[in-house]
């Protein structure tokens, strides 16, 4: 294949594992190629469907099946041969049990992927934490282009939900240690679940005022998970945690939340070491203006300064470029 068949067959590869919507995918490219490349299609197939990835940690039953079904209808529109493999494909997919479970894989730079076991429901549980939210990926992203913010640093992630953000991170950005933390019990077991999905062990404790395990597939690396309540974590328990670096993001879509966020901050501002600067990230996706204000707001009642951070120049990631999703550095 040239370089532009090459370049549609990843970008096909890149949406369909982490399960963009089926109308966004790159149909029109592919029309385009297959007049003069009818075999497009299979080589689009091997990278999708019957790639080894999604034979281990393969996306929702419903995407593939959609997903396959307009592959199909594009094959059928050259009005090429039938191909065995597709249909193949097909059928496998339709004798498939459904579940409730899913799998999203995002390609890093260095040529690893970062794997998530999510929930098919966008609320489940009685949680958003189950998903990964896109300006979690937008500051994953961001991370990988600004290395040596976290290089050999200790890093606090509020709200990590299922684990995107701070597994790209230990796996492109070479923290010290990492902290992930949430307060809900079903992120934190499935969160748990996908930090050892992606190869990393975690010690049984989620205890903050212990250090952490150091993780057994990384020299560098120690991981641990938190259970920290923004209402009720004390100044001093906060202060066994001593992180260089927080982040977070989309923790502040609701505004019965934004209190005590911005407590937290000023909690983790209030017991940092004099000697030790403190750097903080919060990346948002504005949904909704009044609410995005009532946060800077909050900052800026509680003294916190704060900075729009520019944005990365690079995609790395597939998601949606419509949305608006800002990063303050506090």
């Amino acid at each position: 294949m040239d370089i532009t068949e090459n370049t549609l067959c990843d970008a096909f590869q890149r949406n369909f594992f982490c399960c963009r919507q089926i109308g966004s995918l790159p149909w029109k490219d592919l029309a385009q190629q297959l007049m003069q490349q009818p075999s497009l299609i299979l080589n689009i197939l091997e990278k999708t469907v019957n790639h080894p990835l999604c034979r281990t940690y393969p996306p929702s039953l419903q995407y593939r099946r959609l997903f396959l079904l307009e592959l199909i209808k594009k094959h059928e529109s050259t009005e090429a041969e039938p191909h065995d493999g597709l249909y193949n494909a097909l059928a496998e997919v339709l004798n498939t049990e459904q579940t409730t479970k899913c799998y999203k894989s995002y390609f890093l730079p260095s040529g690893g992927t970062v794997t998530l076991c999510e929930s098919t429901a966008i609320i489940s549980e009685g949680t958003t934490g189950l998903v990964t939210w896109e300006a979690g990926i937008f500051l994953a992203e961001w991370a990988i282009e600004n290395v040596d913010l976290f290089r050999n640093r200790t890093v606090l992630e509020l709200g990590s939900g299922i684990g995107l953000t701070g597994l790209v991170i230990c796996k492109s950005c070479f923290p010290k240690k990492y902290m992930f933390s949430d307060c809900h019990q079903k992120v934190l077991s499935k969160l748990r679940e996908n930090i050892h999905l992606n190869g990393f062990v975690l010690s049984d404790e989620d205890d903050y005022t212990k250090k952490p395990e150091r993780v057994k597939d990384s020299d560098t690396v120690q991981m641990s998970v938190l259970e920290l309540d923004w209402e009720s974590i004390t100044e001093q328990q906060l202060s066994h945690i001593d992180a260089d670096v927080i982040i977070a993001a989309d923790v502040v879509y609701d505004p019965d939340v934004i209190p005590s966020f911005s407590n937290i901050l000023c909690k983790l501002l209030l017991c940092k070491k004099v000697q030790k600067p403190l750097h903080i990230f919060v990346a948002s996706t504005v949904r909704n203006s009044e609410t995005y204000k009532l946060f800077q707001t909050k900052l800026d009642e509680a003294g916190l300064k704060w900075q729009i951070v520019a944005y990365h120049k690079k995609n790395i990631f597939v998601y949606d470029a419509n949305c608006t999703i800002q990063i303050l550095q506090v």
